[in-house]
């Protein structure tokens, strides 16, 4: 890359397992949102004393002012999930959904185009949306009721991934299923409600995929109309990197997908950098994989520095990367 060109910059959430906690009353609380170069590094820690951070994006401008947002699940029996974002420094941190608000949030992503954001709740059985500052609160999708004991366990109603297609008008989400279970589904629904329908009673969902070992995290390239997803599944279908064609409406039951790489160790997040043409994707494993778009040429950008759930990419320029994080390019 040019000198002059924005460089990649990427921001993980660190889920810390089984590391013990300084908060004797909250010992989950030892998560962290981290910054490094796409070149690799030392991830550098930016908010930590997290609860079970899972989801992340970051919306940015040309000269590189913007914001990071995240979810941290908290307990899963407590509904007492939040979604928060800060500046890029990691200072300004306000909350967008406080406990109560929604229930165990995962995966989320921005509408860069309707300045909107999307989250997926698992406990919760929901797809919620807001505005960027949280405000406009809706629930777009309702598969269950948090409330009833026999719902949430059902966990082939959980969602989980999500990501949004503005341009296409299309939102899609994961429903993961049963750990390993073979049970995975992948859905996809307009961004504007219909008529006369809620969340519980829309009937614009469409079923892309079932039987999916364990799909996680999503993300679409909406000029080719590709989908993306993890599946942390069992092998040879699961702990892998998959796409599909969802370019055809209605979609057709018979559709197939590839598979574009494997041996991840309990995949979760995965991004695309529309830029250079690279997925990034995570795994609790404690990698960070940078692919080509077609899954070949994987690089293990970042190794052993934590245990790793969502991932976010940024384009800024390489000043601002300094002036940041004190990242720097070759």
């Amino acid at each position: 890359m040019a000198s002059h060109d924005p460089v990649p910059v990427l921001y993980v959430l660190d889920f810390n397992v089984g590391k013990q906690s300084d908060d004797v009353d909250d010992p989950f609380k030892s998560g962290r949102v981290a910054v490094g170069s796409a070149a690799g590094g030392e991830l550098k820690t930016l908010i930590d004393h997290e609860r079970m951070p899972d989801g992340i994006d970051v919306l940015q401008d040309e000269d590189g002012n913007g914001r990071i947002f995240w979810t941290q699940m908290g307990h899963p029996e407590k509904n007492d999930g939040r979604v928060q974002s800060a500046a890029l420094d990691g200072s300004d941190i306000q909350d967008l959904f406080k406990d109560g608000e929604i229930h165990t949030p995962k995966q989320i992503t921005i509408d860069r185009l309707n300045r909107k954001l999307y989250v997926c709740d698992r406990e919760g059985l929901r797809v919620h949306r807001s505005n960027l500052d949280g405000s406009e609160k809706e629930v777009l999708v309702k598969r269950g009721d948090f409330q009833n004991s026999a719902d949430v366990q059902n966990k082939d109603i959980h969602c989980v991934g999500i990501t949004v297609d503005a341009r296409q008008g299309k939102f899609y989400w994961t429903q993961k299923g049963p750990s390993k279970g073979g049970s995975g589904q992948i859905y996809r629904a307009n961004i504007e409600m219909p008529a006369g329908k809620t969340a519980e009673t829309r009937d614009d969902i469409e079923q892309l995929f079932k039987d999916l070992p364990e799909p996680i995290d999503l993300e679409i390239d909406s000029s080719t109309q590709t989908l993306y997803w993890s599946d942390r599944g069992e092998v040879p279908r699961g702990n892998t990197l998959n796409k599909a064609d969802v370019s055809a409406v209605p979609f057709p039951a018979t559709a197939k997908y590839d598979i574009i790489a494997r041996h991840l160790h309990e995949a979760i997040g995965v991004r695309i950098d529309q830029k250079y043409q690279h997925i990034y994707a995570t795994d609790l494993g404690g990698s960070v994989y940078r692919y080509n778009m077609d899954g070949s040429n994987v690089r293990e950008v970042y190794k052993d520095q934590g245990a790793f759930t969502g991932i976010a990419v940024a384009m800024l320029h390489q000043a601002k990367a300094k002036e940041l994080y004190d990242i720097t390019y070759a």
